[in-house]
């Protein structure tokens, strides 16, 4: 289904709901310190990187750009309360924002319970921190169909999520779809937001995925999406 972008998105309006994101394992002090002036140059939402580098993103972030950390990335599959650690040392070290990856095996083996559970532990290490629930949206319906997808979107907002999120951009099912922002979309009907991430490398991609109803999204190549808005 193709999806006409809404001729309200300026160059401005899409920075400001973009988390500029760095999550490379070979990522460097220096990267994530320029990562973080950049973004400030950019006026994105905020910054995304892994929980290691939360404390170098804070030294060098003069300008009060808010930080995100992952928690359980990539693969979803360490134990609940290894993952609320994370969550919670990166918060300990100034992240306002945690991006948890859920078990996805548990979700394609239809246990949304534990799909639950994974993620109110996080939520209630991290009670203050915007909480994103990645879900990794093509595997669920590459393997598991629509149904999985809607279910684990339940699952994240019945455990106090306030985003859920289609990927990590490191899984081989790929990354955002509209298809699958769409039923994100639609699931959580406004309650909580949708951030679309993984694959975006261009302005009408970034524009897609919001007609779609993405609400936040995730690049890695901000300046070039930014730059095709002209």
């Amino acid at each position: 289904m193709s999806v006409t972008p809404a001729p309200r998105w300026g160059r401005e309006q899409v920075a400001q709901l973009v988390d500029h994101t760095l999550l490379k394992p070979e990522a460097t002090a220096a990267q994530v310190a320029a990562l973080v002036a950049e973004a400030a140059e950019l006026g994105v939402a905020a910054v995304c990187v892994s929980p290691s580098m939360v404390a170098v993103a804070a030294t060098a972030n003069t300008a009060g750009v808010p930080i995100a950390a992952v928690a359980g990335f990539p693969s979803g599959k360490h134990l609940p309360a290894v993952k609320g650690q994370e969550a919670a040392l990166a918060a300990a070290a100034g992240a306002a924002e945690i991006d948890m990856v859920i078990d996805v095996g548990a979700a394609l083996a239809g246990d949304f319970a534990a799909v639950g559970a994974d993620i109110a532990t996080v939520r209630a290490a991290v009670p203050r921190a915007v909480l994103k629930v990645i879900v990794e949206s093509a595997a669920l319906l590459e393997f598991a169909g629509e149904a999985a997808l809607v279910a684990v979107c339940r699952a994240a907002e019945d455990a106090g999520a306030d985003f859920v999120k289609t990927s990590t951009g490191f899984h081989p099912s790929g990354g955002a779809t509209v298809h699958a922002v769409e039923l994100m979309a639609q699931t959580v009907d406004g309650r909580l937001g949708v951030k679309a991430s993984g694959g975006i490398r261009g302005a009408q991609d970034a524009l897609a995925m919001l007609g779609a109803g993405a609400t936040r999204l995730g690049l890695s190549g901000t300046r070039a999406v930014l730059d095709g808005l002209g």
